[in-house]
C-alpha cells in the first residue's frame, strides 16, 4: 500500500471494484430489461421497477453507510497498526447493518401501501400501482441480505481484498441474471419473478462474501468483537454519512423525478426516465468502482502520513475517469434512441422519445462526474466528514432537488428531462472549491511516491 507505484496499485485494486460496482448496477438494470420484455404491460412493468428503485436506494444507502463508515475506519487503523480496533469495527458495523435490515424488512412490509403511494404520483395507472406494491414487498424481504453484503464487500475492499469482494457480488449477479428470464418470461411470474430473482442474488452474494471474509489475512467477524457504543457509532457516522447522504438523496431525487415524470407524461414518461436512469447508473457504477480502487490507497496512505501518494492517486483517477466518461457519453449521445428501445418489447414511441432527450442531455455533462465523484471519495477516505457530506449531497440533493421542483413548472416535460443535466453543472461548482481547498493544505507535506 505504501511502496507500490500509485497508478499501478490503483489499477490493480480498481479492476475488481469496477466489476463489483457494475454488478451492483446490473441487479436493477437486468430487472428493468427483462420486465420490459413482457408481451403485455411492458411499459407499466418498467415503470413499477423504476418506482421501487428509490426504496432499493435507501436500503443500499444504509448498507453503504455501515460499510463505508466501518471500512474507512478499519483501513486507517490497519495503516496505523491498530488491528484490535479494526477487528472490533468490522464486527460492529456488520452487526448493526444486519439488525437495521431486519427492522426495515418488517416495517416496510407492514406499511408497503403507504410507501408505494409516496413513491408514485396520482397519474400512474392502477396496473402500475399494483405491480409496484407486488415488486416492493419482495424486495423488502431481501433488505438484511442487501445491507450485510454491502458491509462485507466494503470491509474486504478497504483491507485490500478487492478480489474476494468482486467474486461475492459477481456470484449474486449471475444468479439474478439466470433467474430473471426463467421466472419472468418462462414461468410468467412478471415483476414478482424479477423481485424473487433479485433477492436470491443478494442472498447468494451475502453468503459468498461471508465465506470470503474468513479467508486469507482478512479480519474475522466475531460476536465477541461487537461493541455498539458511542465511539464506534461516531466513527461509522463520520465515515459513512457521506454515502448515506449520497444514496439517500438519490432515493429522494428519484422519487421526485418519478412523480414529476408521472405528472407531465404518465407511465410512458416514467418508463423513459427509468431506462435513462438505469443506463447512467451503470456508467456511474463503473466510475465509482474506479474510485473505490483509489479509496483504500487514499485512506491507508493518509493514515501513514504519505500525503503525496494521496494527491497523486486523486489526479490519476480524475484524469482517466474523465477520458472514460467522455468516450461513453459520445456513444450514448449518438445511439440514444436505440439504447432506450432496447429495454422495451413493444417499443412505446412516447417512452423512447422521453428517454432519448434525457439520455442525450445527461451525456453532454457526464464527464463532469469524474471530478465530482473522485473529490467526494477523497474527502470521505481521509475523514473529512463535513466536506465529504456536502460534495456527496450536491449532485442528487442540494442541486437536483431544487431543479426537479422548479424546471418542470417552467418547461413541463422538458424540464423533467433536463433537470439532472443542470444539477450536474451546479454540483461541479460546489465540489471544486471544497476539494481543492483540502489539497492545497498538502503542499508542504508532499512525499514522492517512489
Amino acid at each position: 500500500m505504501t511502496t507500490t507505484p500509485v497508478p499501478k496499485l490503483i489499477t490493480q485494486l480498481a479492476v475488481p471494484t469496477i466489476i463489483s460496482m457494475l454488478v451492483t448496477g446490473i441487479y436493477n438494470t437486468v430487472d428493468t430489461y427483462f420486465v420490459g420484455q413482457i408481451p403485455e404491460n411492458d411499459t407499466q412493468a418498467v415503470a413499477a421497477v423504476g418506482l421501487v428503485f428509490p426504496m432499493m436506494a435507501i436500503i443500499q444507502a444504509i448498507g453503504f453507510f455501515f460499510g463505508h463508515g466501518s471500512g474507512n475506519f478499519l483501513s486507517r487503523m490497519l495503516g496505523a497498526g491498530e488491528k484490535e480496533k479494526a477487528s472490533e469495527m468490522a464486527a460492529t458495523g456488520f452487526a448493526m447493518a444486519v439488525g437495521t435490515g431486519i427492522v426495515v424488512a418488517l416495517l416496510g412490509n407492514l406499511w408497503i401501501g403507504q410507501i408505494v403511494w409516496m413513491l408514485a404520483s396520482g397519474d400512474v395507472s392502477a396496473i402500475t400501482f399494483a405491480m409496484t406494491e407486488e415488486y416492493g414487498r419482495i424486495i423488502l424481504i431481501g433488505a438484511p441480505f442487501m445491507m450485510a453484503q454491502f458491509v462485507i464487500n466494503n470491509q474486504l475492499r478497504f483491507q485490500g481484498s478487492a478480489m474476494y469482494a468482486m467474486v461475492g457480488l459477481l456470484s449474486g449477479a449471475i444468479i439474478n441474471m439466470g433467474l430473471d428470464p426463467l421466472l419472468i418470461l418462462v414461468l410468467g411470474m412478471g415483476v414478482r419473478g424479477a423481485a424473487i430473482a433479485t433477492v436470491c442474488g443478494q442472498a447468494t452474494s451475502f453468503l459468498i462474501l461471508l465465506i470470503g471474509s474468513r479467508r486469507g489475512e482478512n479480519l474475522r467477524l466475531h460476536r465477541k468483537n461487537v461493541h455498539i457504543n458511542g465511539y464506534y457509532i461516531l466513527q461509522i457516522t463520520n465515515g459513512g454519512l457521506p454515502s448515506l447522504f449520497r444514496q439517500g438523496l438519490a432515493a429522494v431525487s428519484t422519487t421526485l423525478l418519478n412523480r414529476a415524470a408521472g405528472t407531465w407524461g404518465g407511465d410512458a414518461a416514467i418508463t423513459g426516465m427509468t431506462i435513462t436512469t438505469r443506463v447512467f447508473m451503470l456508467m456511474s457504477c463503473a466510475l465509482i468502482g474506479f474510485g473505490q480502487g483509489y479509496q483504500p490507497v487514499c485512506s491507508f496512505n493518509y493514515g501513514a502520513g504519505l500525503r503525496g501518494r494521496v494527491k497523486e492517486g486523486y489526479w490519476f483517477c480524475v484524469k482517466w475517469g474523465t477520458v472514460f466518461l467522455t468516450c461513453i457519453a459520445t456513444i450514448c449521445f449518438i445511439f440514444a434512441p436505440q439504447v432506450i428501445a432496447l429495454f422495451l418489447k413493444n417499443k412505446n414511441p412516447e417512452a423512447i422519445a422521453v428517454g432519448t432527450v434525457a439520455l442525450r442531455c445527461q451525456a453532454c455533462v457526464l464527464p463532469l462526474s469524474a471530478f465530482i465523484v473522485m473529490s467526494n471519495m477523497m474527502l470521505q477516505s481521509i475523514g473529512k466528514g463535513v466536506k465529504a457530506t456536502i460534495t456527496a449531497s450536491a449532485r442528487n440533493g442540494l442541486c437536483f432537488i431544487p431543479m426537479i421542483l422548479l424546471l418542470p413548472k417552467l418547461f413541463g416535460l422538458t424540464g423533467v428531462e433536463i433537470s439532472q443535466t443542470v444539477a450536474d453543472v451546479l454540483a461541479l461548482f460546489v465540489t471544486v472549491p471544497l476539494a481543492l481547498s483540502e489539497i492545497r493544505k498538502w503542499k508542504e507535506e508532499i512525499i514522492p511516491s517512489e
